[in-house]
């Protein structure tokens, strides 16, 4: 594969979609040809899971359900977007992969490590991303900004504080585990600092 898989994770109001966006602006600029996708989604049936993923109920979902949903989604987006993308020779950038079903699904519902580990080597069969951005910032201020929004809030947003601890704490585990490819972003900086630093890891893979 002769393109780059890089991945955008962090909690709720994090800012990962801005940054994204600079993200493509930037890579553009310097002649990659970019695929955009997101998790959980990414394709027709992907984005079917979604729905149901983040749809509040009454009934609630079962921890078990959400993680098979979560790989379900993934298996299908990797077959038909990931894998074809980068056999192009394409960057693909994906807000959200692997890492945020170990924080949330791991971290937040509980599920053992093992467990997802054997479902993700048996789904992705040794697919990583080669660069994840970790937007980090404490919870608290996430859920500021998430209430300033002003949006119609899913089901994982609905969760309380100690969720989002959990899922934090979780992710930044894995970044001390995995310090060459994830990378920790201070998401509580203004835009332009924000923008400097990834702006300095880019420059080491360009």
């Amino acid at each position: 594969m002769n393109g780059k898989f890089i991945t955008i994770e962090g909690i709720e109001g994090a800012g990962k979609s801005t940054q994204l966006a600079f993200i493509q602006r930037y890579l553009t600029d310097h002649d990659k040809q970019l695929t955009l996708t997101r998790e959980p989604g990414g394709t027709d049936l992907g984005e079917q899971i979604r729905t149901l993923l983040l749809t509040p109920t009454e009934s609630g979902m079962a921890v078990d359900t959400e993680l098979l949903l979560m790989f379900a989604a993934r298996a299908e987006h990797v077959s038909k977007v990931i894998k074809p993308a980068l056999e192009r020779g394409d960057w693909v950038i994906s807000d959200r992969f692997t890492d945020a079903t170990f924080a949330y699904q791991g971290g937040g519902r509980g599920i053992e490590q093992q467990r997802i580990t054997a479902i993700a080597d048996w789904t992705l069969k040794g697919l990583q991303p080669d660069l994840t951005f970790l937007f980090d910032l404490p919870v608290e201020l996430g859920q500021q900004r998430v209430r300033s929004r002003n949006e119609v809030i899913d089901r994982f947003e609905q969760e309380k504080i100690d969720f989002f601890q959990q899922i934090r704490d979780c992710y930044l585990e894995r970044a001390q585990q995995a310090p060459q490819r994830i990378k920790i972003i201070d998401a509580s900086q203004s835009i332009t600092e924000i923008e400097a630093q990834l702006i300095q890891i880019l420059q080491q893979i360009i």
